[in-house]
């Protein structure tokens, strides 16, 4: 009789850097789309809002770490109860428990949480999507992950009279005015779930302070003084580069101004030794697609949105 491993399910060792680096390799396997690095990793499970009860658990198989899953509240929803559950199985061991133990444990806690909802991600792979409808999960919204080459980027142009492009860097001093813009763009970003924008200071810690965003490749238009588009950019320190966040305020919108701070900032990550530029949009993002499309993006992977309630 064949004997299976168990697979053990534990939280990660913030404060462990072997762990920590285990981790943000198999979710890196996993996901190949999305920067990740055991900074973050052991960030996020330090630092994040105790109103998100966050955990970041991890699958362990023979003593090695196999998955991970990021588990929580969306605390800043408008309707209580919503939760999430992002599962990440190294691509060598699927199909030997990993993902199943880690649902049932991320389930457990969210459901002694008085979670209602909860959401996950599955790459439209042939197989992830059907995995999950066979746990409860019924896709909703998809999602696209596009890549770039940095070698051939459309040439920059010169800001339109009264714009002036900044870097991120440049507010350090006193990010308030991107905290502002973030807020304002946040509300028309299209996706599954409600959000309200959090408190100045949530926002200096879930954002700001987070491990990866660039501040010197983060381009910031401004007319008068006041920020009023954005691109916000992470990196690995791989050659690797994603988009945050790229958008403007409504009655700075269809001048164009997305573009042009997207585009300083991919010349500013080739310039600063980045190959390669990822980002993901919601399908339904149809402006943002278009710029994207604009600069060469191509497609890298689709994913779903998809939900369990759970009654």
């Amino acid at each position: 009789m064949t004997q299976t491993t168990p697979v053990r399910v534990r939280d990660l060792r913030h404060d462990d850097p072997e762990d920590a680096a285990a981790a943000a390799e198999t979710r890196r396997a996993a996901l190949p789309f999305m920067l990740v690095t055991p900074e973050l990793l052991a960030w996020e499970a330090e630092h994040s809002p105790a109103e998100a009860h966050y955990r970041l658990l991890v699958a362990e198989l023979d003593g090695a770490v196999v998955g991970t899953a990021r588990t929580g509240l969306f605390f800043d929803s408008p309707e209580p109860g919503k939760a999430y559950c992002n599962l990440y199985v190294h691509p060598d061991a699927t199909g030997r428990g990993a993902g199943s133990a880690l649902l049932a444990a991320a389930e457990g806690h969210l459901a002694g949480l008085g979670a209602r909802s909860v959401y996950t991600w599955a790459l439209d792979d042939g197989h992830s999507v059907a995995w999950a409808g066979r746990r409860g999960y019924e896709p909703r919204r998809k999602a696209r992950f596009l890549r770039l080459d940095l070698a051939v980027l459309p040439p920059e142009t010169a800001p339109p009279a009264g714009i002036e492009l900044r870097t991120v860097a440049d507010f350090a001093a006193d990010p308030r005015p991107l905290y502002e813009l973030d807020a304002a763009v946040s509300l028309d970003e299209p996706g599954e779930v409600e959000r309200e924008p959090i408190p100045y200071e949530d926002w200096l810690a879930a954002h700001w302070e987070r491990p990866g965003l660039d501040r010197d490749l983060s381009v910031v238009a401004v007319d008068g003084g006041t920020p009023v588009a954005f691109s916000l950019a992470r990196t690995d320190g791989r050659g690797r580069y994603m988009s945050a966040m790229t958008g403007a305020l409504r009655d700075w919108r269809g001048r164009g101004l997305a573009r042009l701070v997207k585009n300083r900032s991919l010349h500013l990550a080739r310039e600063a030794g980045c190959v390669e530029a990822f980002t993901g949009n919601d399908a339904g993002n149809g402006p943002m697609l278009a710029v994207n499309r604009w600069f060469g993006y191509g497609p890298a992977a689709d994913e779903w949105h998809c939900v369990r309630e759970l009654g």
